[in-house]
């Protein structure tokens, strides 16, 4: 039987599905974001308070969307578009568009950041390390006020595109290569950080809760965001690998695998960011001033990642050989995720007709061209971040409609419970996507809103040109939704809505 348009090949074992998925999930929100949030949700007593936070959001946020986005994408065998009006109907393609255009928007930036990494990588093997801030600080304005980071941007996105026109195959193969790698080398640069002298002051804070911090809603804010960076929750990512997927793979088993691996990468690599930076710097500073050192780095948290791990380094005997391996690390943590995110994208236009190799250039020279201006400016790059990074609450909040609409008992009886092999999901999933996820949402958006006009920002909220305003977020939300409505039919039409859904 001749497959349809745009079907393509099957992941080749459930291993190969999983590391894949861990691909998506496992990026610089891990090991470059993941720290300094710890550690600015940190109180004076420690940042355990956060830990706390990112977990209940584990289990009540990101694990119930990812059995979601693995139902939804095996069942409807298309992108987060033919995803939706396979799942509700095709008046509801213009969500499926926003889940795939927010998560498109991140590549713009990410493509960047990926360009850092390798830059980094090759700056750190083939050059000394910095000996001291200025010496860092030095390295780091000389390559943003060069052209490297639009050429590094280039080699990251069309490296990534290059094994996405190769199809799935290619996909899993790299995967499976650059996943184990780099749990590897968090595992040697962990043994290597915790044996520093004063390591384990840096724990003890990453650890222990301090528990008034649990009554500031910036903190739950900060925990679900992480949360979603750090699993891929809500982006769409899931669910665009999971068309590959097999009907007998054990649907609920790889969610909470892809969920709790995700976040062990997370601790594993701030237990090496909190050491390290402790027991480099107790000797010559209190720990009120490491602390500040984690949270005070700049534009888009640039100054820990690329300017003082480096320095840090420096301090350790074979720093050199760690420091390459620290940013091979980040390297490939950023590639794995920044080819879902072309797949996701390139789908989408496989789904409409378009052949792969065709979808996935152009998809790249677009992502190159609209990642110039983050590539360029890093007020810029921070925006992108702030207002796509915010974004996949909604785009979570609009996975939960769609399964609320069809039904979330049924839904879970006929889409989820269908291998005999994986675990049955019980009801408690229905009542999380029903209550639990929308009522996250709305009163985390609303509790932001709320806290900007009265204490974070109350002169700006109502910017649309600030970097981190309320009014940017909608104003630039609100441009995609309206065109996406706009055309909906279009959208529906485009992509071949005759699909009839495999229940």
């Amino acid at each position: 039987m001749a497959k349809k348009s745009g079907q393509q090949d099957f992941f080749t074992s459930r291993w190969g599905l999983i590391l894949s998925v861990l691909g998506i999930a496992i990026g610089t929100g891990n090991i470059w974001r993941f720290p300094r949030i710890a550690a600015q949700n940190g109180g004076p007593d420690g940042a355990g308070a956060f830990l706390i936070a990112w977990v209940v959001f584990l289990f009540m946020w990101s694990i119930p969307l990812i059995i979601a986005e693995y139902a939804i994408g095996r069942n409807g065998r298309k992108g987060t578009i033919g995803s939706f009006m396979v799942t509700a109907t095709d008046q509801y393609a213009w969500m499926g568009a926003f889940v795939g255009f927010v998560a498109t928007a991140i590549m713009f930036y990410y493509s960047v950041v990926n360009g850092w990494c390798i830059y980094y990588f090759f700056e750190s093997t083939v050059q000394p390390l910095p000996q001291n801030l200025q010496a860092a600080q030095t390295i780091w304005s000389h390559f943003q006020g060069s052209w490297m980071p639009v050429f590094f941007n280039a080699v990251a996105i069309f490296g990534a595109g290059y094994v996405v026109a190769h199809g799935i195959r290619t996909i899993e193969r790299v995967n499976t290569i650059l996943i184990p790698l780099l749990a590897l080398i968090l595992i040697l640069s962990m043994f290597r950080a915790v044996s520093l002298p004063n390591s384990l002051d840096g724990i003890k804070y990453l650890f222990t809760p301090d528990w008034k911090m649990l009554g500031n809603p910036r903190v739950w804010l900060e925990a679900l965001t992480q949360n979603a960076w750090d699993t891929g929750a809500g982006w769409g990512l899931i669910l665009t690998y999971a068309t590959y997927m097999k009907k007998e793979d054990a649907l609920t088993i790889s969610a909470f695998q892809t969920g709790i691996g995700n976040n062990a990468i997370s601790l594993l690599a701030a237990i090496i960011i909190f050491s390290t930076v402790f027991g480099t710097l107790s000797g010559s500073m209190s720990n009120t001033q490491i602390l500040q050192v984690m949270k005070t780095s700049g534009p888009v948290s640039t100054g820990l990642t690329f300017m003082w791990m480096p320095l840090l380094f420096t301090k350790m005997t074979g720093g050199r050989i760690f420091a390459s391996l620290f940013f091979l690390a980040l390297t490939f943590a950023a590639f794995s995720s920044l080819i879902s995110m072309v797949e996701l994208a390139s789908r989408l236009f496989i789904d409409m007709g378009f052949s792969r190799i065709r979808a996935t250039l152009s998809i790249c020279t677009v992502g190159f061209f609209l990642g110039l201006p983050s590539a360029i400016d890093l007020h810029f790059f921070a925006n992108q971040d702030f207002v796509w990074g915010l974004g996949l609450i909604f785009s979570g909040l609009f996975i939960a409609f769609i399964i609320i609409r069809y039904g979330t008992r049924i839904f879970r009886e006929r889409r989820v419970n269908t291998s005999p092999t994986d675990w049955t999901l019980g009801r408690w999933w229905d009542y999380t996507i029903k209550f639990v996820v929308p009522l996250e949402g709305i009163v985390l958006i609303v509790w932001w809103i709320y806290l900007s006009a009265t204490q974070i920002d109350p002169k700006n909220w109502f910017n649309p040109f600030d970097t981190f305003s309320v009014a940017t977020c909608f104003m630039q939300w609100g441009a995609v939704l309206i065109f996406f409505i706009f055309i909906n039919k279009r959208l529906a039409k485009a992509t071949n809505s005759t699909v009839e859904a495999t229940l």
